[in-house]
């Protein structure tokens, strides 16, 4: 503040940051739709290609003699096969649809970020503190949501779960309220209290659960796949009209036509993202527990956020009313461990 007014400077930067907020929600909106093409179209030719190669061995297996057409057919089936092999080894380990929902994540987040900085322009009184917040938030969120998929991409099939985490440390709030209690109450912080609790034991604890499934899931299909062509191309080479021809013929046709229900499975299903988004929500409710337990553990409730505008976006994130906001908090205060309801009812 420079007598009594926003620092010009402090202003300059706020835009800055926040034209630079703004380009990275094009990028991470254009990269998420490019990667979700990718899945869509890998999806597509590597299936036309496991079909086409069980075809052709169904033909060559078929015909009465050996010949150069049946040679060729062979050989077709069996590089045709190899070629899916590799594909499918490069998707599975990349997780294009994956990688579009962390992009979808990143541009929802990003774009949360440039409606605050709007917001602290047009009507707050805008620091050096807030310029310090919004520079953390886009250098954790650039962290949390890379752009480039050599070194630096997410884990896709890591050893256990664990929430997404895209926002800094919370750090201790400037004084800004004249009223001591600044919206709070022991009512108020013993409510709270309790919303963390059902956030951490039934809604965080519940898609931890669901995301290793969903992991467990595509780590079997992501074997599966290039096991299944790898087989198949094995069949393929040794199919002839022989006995022992006729079982590789088997193997080279229904190996085929199984890695293209694993393939269509996974990527058509869009596991991955079924796992970022788990992982994600789990995130969500992280970030929800933090926050409240930053503002309960700040013992001068004049750093806290107001504490009736604090209880309001709660409320909101988690899509109830304040009132049944409150009736939740009450019923965890009866019940604790054995209380069914889930405190979020968004998702």
């Amino acid at each position: 503040m420079v007598n009594g007014r926003p620092d010009p400077l402090v202003i300059e930067k706020l835009y800055a940051i926040k034209e630079a907020v703004a380009d990275r929600v094009e990028m991470h909106r254009n990269i998420g739709e490019q990667r979700s093409q990718w899945n869509s179209m890998l999806l597509t030719s590597i299936n036309g290609i496991t079909l086409a190669a069980a075809t052709m061995v169904g033909i060559a297996a078929s015909s009465g003699a050996e010949g150069d057409s049946v040679l060729g057919l062979k050989m077709s089936s069996t590089l045709m096969y190899l070629a899916a092999t590799g594909m499918l080894t490069i998707i599975n380990t990349i997780q294009p649809s994956q990688l579009a929902e962390e992009q979808r994540n990143a541009t929802r987040l990003f774009q949360d970020l440039h409606n605050q900085i709007e917001t602290t322009l047009s009507i707050g009184h805008p620091s050096s503190i807030d310029v310090k917040e919004a520079m953390d938030r886009v250098l954790s969120l650039d962290k949390a949501y890379p752009l480039p998929l050599l070194g630096v991409m997410l884990e896709k099939f890591p050893s256990s779960v664990d929430p997404a985490v895209w926002w800094p440390q919370q750090r201790r709030r400037q004084t800004k309220s004249v009223n001591n209690w600044n919206g709070w109450n022991s009512k108020q912080e013993e409510e709270m209290r309790e919303i963390m609790g059902v956030l951490g034991r039934k809604d965080q604890e519940e898609y931890i659960r669901l995301g290793e499934k969903a992991l467990k899931l595509n780590k079997i299909l992501a074997m599966s796949g290039p096991l299944l062509t790898g087989v198949a191309a094995i069949g393929s080479a040794f199919a002839s009209h022989s006995p022992h021809g006729s079982w590789a013929a088997m193997l080279g046709i229904v190996g085929g036509a199984l890695a293209s229900v694993v393939n269509t499975v996974e990527h058509g299903g869009q596991v991955g993202m079924v796992f970022e988004m788990y992982r994600s929500n789990a995130g969500f409710f992280q970030y929800m527990q933090e926050s409240i337990e930053s503002n309960l553990r700040e013992t001068e409730t004049e750093r806290r956020e107001n504490g009736e505008l604090f209880e309001l976006k709660v409320a909101l994130k988690l899509g109830r009313s304040l009132s049944d906001l409150r009736n939740l908090a009450a019923a965890s205060s009866l019940k604790e461990e054995h209380l069914d309801e889930f405190a979020s009812k968004l998702f």
